[in-house]
């Protein structure tokens, strides 16, 4: 699955993280409903990590249309509402 993160490129995330990528995605929905800014930036900051971690860079001169875009590390909670609601940003 090729994901953006927002201000810093593409990932390629192997089909095998992507059940943990929902798991973190649906903790964010529920954090973000509750406004709990310290665990929104604990969440964030784990679903960031495990795609610039278990997923590999695209090159910047290729073009690739992204499967998921996640959002900048530096969003505030209040910008996430818009983003982390229902089903998140992974439907199911």
């Amino acid at each position: 699955m090729i994901i953006r993160i927002l201000t810093e490129g593409q990932f390629n995330l192997p089909g095998a993280f992507i059940d943990e990528l929902n798991e973190l995605d649906n903790k964010l929905v529920e954090v973000v409903e509750q406004e709990d800014q310290e665990q929104f930036e604990h969440h964030l900051k784990a679903m960031l990590n495990l795609v610039r971690e278990k997923g590999t860079p695209v090159p910047v001169d290729e073009i690739v249309e992204s499967d998921l875009v996640l959002p900048e590390p530096d969003i505030t909670l209040v910008e996430a509402e818009e983003l982390f609601v229902g089903e998140g940003l992974l439907p199911g």
